[in-house]
């Protein structure tokens, strides 16, 4: 197979489970360059992709000394991307199909885009996994994603899973914001169509992602999720979409369900949520055929809950910040 002249980032942290696989596939397609970018790595990431290095001349390691993903591939693009004219952005804890960066690659040639994102589906391994993926893939999960749907032929879209971009557009809009524990992604496509470029949502290609193996996990990944949306929403002056809207009232709700000894009428709201996120559980089990998909409907609650929580936290601060005058 010949060269792909291609710069491959993978932003890494503590992914000892799946990044030998993914290198290992990644190699295989040949791309010029591999850019680990680790954040600190405790397990045994670092080995595995130093044992790579040693028998692959195009894969490189660099230390993110800032931890999050944002700031490991702007650091990736800064140093090596002068060389290319696309990079790709390839996470560590996922799989990808075979010739998917060939695919992307001709695919953004096809459409001139300057970006190509693309869909995630939602693989568990083991029993909580499935249930979460069975979550994250229903409406309930996603709010009806446009890259959370594989059933597209393609089009175009104002933010998607990031997968291939044009590096000039990637640096004029100023690369990721670093400030961004999360979201960043959906952040950096608001400026990239801001700017007029291009976003396609390709139907070729996708990635499968593993969720997260436990309640607490899912939380702090749900909740630095709903805080990386309250960023991207006070930046840009953004109304939460409707699909946004029935997550982020979940904390208000469970505040004012305190109010239950005044009257039991304060209960209804967080009850109403809770019930229709565990009978939507029950449905997608019997919907399966699966008892451990019963739960889904705790795991959807589970979601909700953080990213309410997050977002919220995130606005309370904001708005202390700016009445105490601190930034």
């Amino acid at each position: 197979m010949s060269e792909l002249n291609l710069l491959v980032v993978i932003p890494c942290l503590n992914e000892e489970a799946h990044i030998a696989k993914l290198l290992q596939q990644l190699t295989n397609e040949s791309p010029k360059l591999i850019v680990v970018a680790d954040g600190g790595s405790s397990d045994n990431t670092l080995a595995i992709v130093n044992s790579y290095c040693k028998n692959y001349s195009n894969i490189k390691l660099i230390n993110n000394p800032k931890k999050i993903q944002s700031a490991g591939i702007n650091l990736a693009v800064e140093k090596f991307g002068n060389d290319f004219t696309y990079f790709a952005r390839v996470d560590a804890h996922g799989e990808y199909p075979s010739n998917f960066l060939k695919t992307l690659n001709e695919e953004l040639l096809a459409v001139k885009a300057d970006s190509v994102v693309i869909s995630m589906d939602t693989v568990g391994i083991n029993g909580f996994q499935k249930a979460a993926a069975c979550a994250q893939n229903s409406k309930l999960g996603n709010g009806g994603s446009a890259h959370r749907n594989n059933s597209n032929e393609g089009k175009w879209v104002i933010h998607g899973h990031h997968a291939l971009m044009n590096i000039q557009a990637f640096k004029k809009v100023g690369g990721y914001d670093e400030a961004f524990i999360a979201n960043e992604d959906a952040e950096l496509d608001f400026r990239l169509t801001a700017a007029g470029y291009r976003i396609w949502l390709t139907g070729k290609t996708n990635m499968k992602y593993f969720p997260r193996d436990s309640f607490n996990r899912l939380f702090v990944q749900y909740y630095r999720y709903g805080v990386g949306r309250a960023s991207n929403a006070l930046k840009h002056k953004q109304i939460p979409k409707i699909r946004q809207l029935i997550p982020l009232s979940v904390f208000p709700c469970l505040l004012i369900f305190l109010l239950a000894p005044i009257s039991w009428v304060f209960t209804i709201p967080f009850i109403g949520w809770l019930s229709v996120c565990l009978a939507y559980g029950t449905l997608l089990a019997l919907k399966s055929r699966s008892l451990t998909n019963l739960l889904s409907g705790f795991i959807a609650a589970t979601m909700h809950f953080g990213w309410s929580i997050g977002f919220c936290k995130k606005l309370i601060t904001n708005s202390l910040s700016l009445v105490t005058g601190k930034s």
